[in-house]
């Protein structure tokens, strides 16, 4: 299941064939909401029934944060490391910056990274197959439509990926706090194709990933927090890159 106006709106946008079933709060208590209004016009013109349903048992379908629009819809399908070299390949004059996301286990966490993606430009997610969380529905509800606007790419050795993808010639670049790290302020956003890459929320990036980036780098800690949340991490890193191009 699928909640949230943003989640749902995008899913009409991008996988309207996908829905199965679209569950709204009864219109009549809420006439006038524009927004609702306009999502329930959508859902028709694309040929989709839409079932009026109370409050509760929108919660019964998907929990609280419903926002008063549930729906039932297949799973996105996710490219696999194939396609990905298959894209880098076919524009090879191209400089994508790409978002590595090695073992994010949270929903909330997974979902706020894609959400800050999509507002730097990011050109595409990487995410490992096993030991990490996937598109949940809860994922897709905090991401307010990113999981449905950008490319994403589920990969099964996340290690040997970064290997093709520096035969490639992107730069991969880890977040990591220790030795050989350099405060991410130094880092610039050159001409050339980057991969960004941040580490799980307990353990941070694994030995075999850590060892194939080209360059790590550091948010500065002046309190005595030693450590941003990861989606929080992830949003600091990205908008320096923007901002440095």
């Amino acid at each position: 299941m699928y909640s949230g106006f943003h989640a749902v709106e995008a899913i009409l946008r991008h996988r309207p064939e996908a829905v199965l079933e679209l569950f709204v709060r009864d219109r009549r208590a809420e006439r006038g909401d524009p927004r609702l209004e306009a999502l329930c016009e959508r859902a028709q013109s694309l040929g989709l029934s839409i079932q009026p349903a109370r409050d509760n048992v929108l919660e019964r379908h998907a929990g609280a944060g419903h926002q008063g629009v549930v729906a039932r819809a297949r799973p996105r399908r996710l490219a696999d490391e194939q396609e990905l070299f298959r894209r880098l390949d076919a524009a090879p004059e191209a400089t994508p910056l790409l978002l590595v996301l090695d073992g994010i286990m949270d929903p909330h966490n997974l979902g706020a990274c894609l959400r800050s993606a999509d507002g730097a430009g990011v050109t595409g997610v990487i995410l490992p197959r096993r030991h990490a969380c996937g598109l949940t529905p809860v994922a897709c509800r905090i991401a307010v439509g990113a999981a449905e606007s950008l490319a994403c790419y589920q990969v099964g050795n996340l290690a040997g990926v970064l290997d093709g993808l520096r035969d490639r010639a992107v730069r991969v670049v880890g977040t990591a706090r220790g030795p050989g790290s350099v405060p991410v302020h130094e880092l610039e956003r050159d001409s050339a194709a980057l991969a960004v890459v941040m580490g799980a929320e307990d353990r941070g990036m694994r030995p075999a990933v850590r060892e194939r980036c080209d360059q790590l780098v550091e948010i500065p800690m002046n309190g005595e927090v030693e450590s941003l949340n990861v989606s929080v991490a992830t949003g600091v890193v990205l908008y320096h890159l923007i901002t440095r191009q």
